[in-house]
């Protein structure tokens, strides 16, 4: 599987076996330098941006003693700002607190109101899980370890412009395609 990713004078390289387990090849690009690559906090490049029909899966476990854990499709994948970029088409946002999996988009700089409803909350501190994010022509579908649990209709409606995904949070990366 080949990777890009920036070596030290900012050229793109091609990396090859950085992961085979990752999937669909190609699909998500580190920022950082290969040492880091499922560290975090994580930012990857989508390669094509989003359509319908391709899907992001993140593998993780929790930390022993979560507060919380971000996973964020973003616009702009080029913004050097600590703060989120200009346009954020789906933030998942998982709080163990209240026990709450919410979901948000940032359009034109203003966030939309946090969606809420889900039937169980299905993250275990110190437990592996399985994200997927299916994308579709008028909502992301959310599986988390294969159930269905929400639909996210699209606020940013360029999808080709979602190129990249940021987690943070309390939880180590295993696996991304």
């Amino acid at each position: 599987m080949a990777v890009q990713a920036a070596d030290s004078d900012g050229r793109n390289v091609e990396l090859e076996h950085l992961n085979e387990s990752l999937g669909n090849p190609g699909l998500i690009s580190p920022d950082k330098d290969l040492s880091r690559v499922l560290t975090v906090p994580f930012s990857g490049r989508i390669r094509g941006g989003m359509r319908p029909g391709k899907k992001i899966i993140v593998m993780g476990i929790v930390d022993q003693e979560p507060a919380s854990f971000d996973l964020s499709l973003t616009c702009g994948r080029d913004s050097k700002e600590e703060e989120p970029p200009y346009d954020v088409a789906l933030k998942l946002s998982a709080r163990f607190s209240d026990r709450q999996f919410l979901r948000s988009a940032r359009v034109s700089g203003k966030w939309t109101g946090e969606e809420v409803s889900t039937s169980y909350f299905p993250f275990i501190p110190d437990q592996p899980f399985r994200v997927e994010i299916h994308c579709e022509h008028q909502r992301f579908r959310i599986f988390v370890d294969g159930h269905s649990l929400f639909d996210f209709y699209h606020k940013v409606k360029s999808l080709p412009s979602i190129d990249s995904v940021r987690i943070q949070g309390d939880l180590q990366i295993t696996k991304l395609g």
